[in-house]
């Protein structure tokens, strides 16, 4: 009698802890997309998402009159590997950081699937990790479960893009640099190769090639100045370049004489932004020097 028990007790206790786990593994159902015409963008990313689209991605939209809602599920450093493991766990670990009318409202402690279920999203981006953005096996198996798992709770028309990151400053002293030899140019390639990889992996609708966008930007005069600490983004030009490179390759348009641009720029850095972003999204795998 007392097995009996013990055993039913047993069985409940694994059927709980199964249906927390499969509560984890599907989001809420998609919400059907408003009749309005304003375009929603989720990253699930880190400090790189933070770095393109906070600051400057939705004024370059609004300044071409388009209104978007933009998303940046936050956490520092986020991996891959590390992005599916709080979706299994159902960790309360993100900041979503959310951009609508153009007020940022950081919203802490959150999942991803309630982010999902927050918006209709029409884009939602994938990357990874900065340190292992150029080791393919890093993407192996994970990459493909987030997606997998990311299709069922967003409508079946929302497109998927993945942000290709950039290479560290060639000074920079990251430990994850040592993956690469500490050489800027061995990252790049990386990343090119490892993104080309991705792209095979998975069906992607959007590439958007900020590493090769800062890679050019680094040919013109203003040189190996486009990280503030050896791997972020310088606050200027350095973020304005990575946004330009987002609103083309999502709204096939260049950020050629878009009449926003941050304060304190430059009109040869803001002229370089936008050559560095136009040429990467039209040749995102080489180089496309800028005078």
């Amino acid at each position: 009698m007392k097995f009996s028990i013990r055993l039913r007790l047993c069985l409940l206790l694994i059927a709980i802890a199964f249906g927390q786990f499969a509560s984890a593994q599907n989001p809420e159902p998609p919400k059907e997309r408003p009749n309005d015409k304003i375009v929603r963008i989720l990253a699930i990313g880190n400090s790189f998402s933070q770095d393109a689209i906070e600051q400057y991605f939705y004024r370059l939209a609004a300044a071409d009159s388009i209104e978007v809602i933009v998303g940046n599920l936050y956490y520092g450093g986020c991996s891959l590997l590390q992005h599916w493991q709080f979706v299994v766990d159902d960790k309360p670990v993100y900041e979503y950081r959310k951009i609508e009318k153009g007020v940022k409202v950081n919203t802490p402690h959150i999942t991803l699937k309630e982010v999902l279920a927050d918006e209709s999203w029409d884009y939602v981006s994938f990357q990874q990790a900065s340190h292992d953005s150029g080791l393919p096996s890093t993407y192996v198996p994970y990459l493909s479960k987030l997606m997998n798992y990311v299709k069922k709770g967003v409508r079946n028309d929302t497109k998927f893009m993945f942000h290709m990151t950039w290479a560290y400053a060639a000074d920079s002293k990251h430990p994850g640099f040592k993956n690469y030899r500490n050489s800027q140019s061995a990252m790049y390639n990386a990343i090119l190769s490892a993104t080309q990889k991705a792209l095979k992996l998975e069906k992607f609708d959007i590439l958007i090639p900020c590493g090769t966008a800062i890679q050019n930007a680094r040919t013109s005069k203003i040189g190996d100045k486009f990280c503030r600490d050896g791997y972020h983004l310088q606050l200027t030009y350095g973020r304005y370049t990575a946004a330009c490179t987002w609103f083309e390759a999502i709204f096939k348009k260049s950020a050629i004489g878009n009449k926003f641009a941050p304060r304190g720029i430059s009109e040869y850095q803001k002229k370089t932004a936008w050559t560095a972003a136009h040429n990467a999204v039209k040749y995102p795998f080489k180089i496309t020097p800028v005078k």
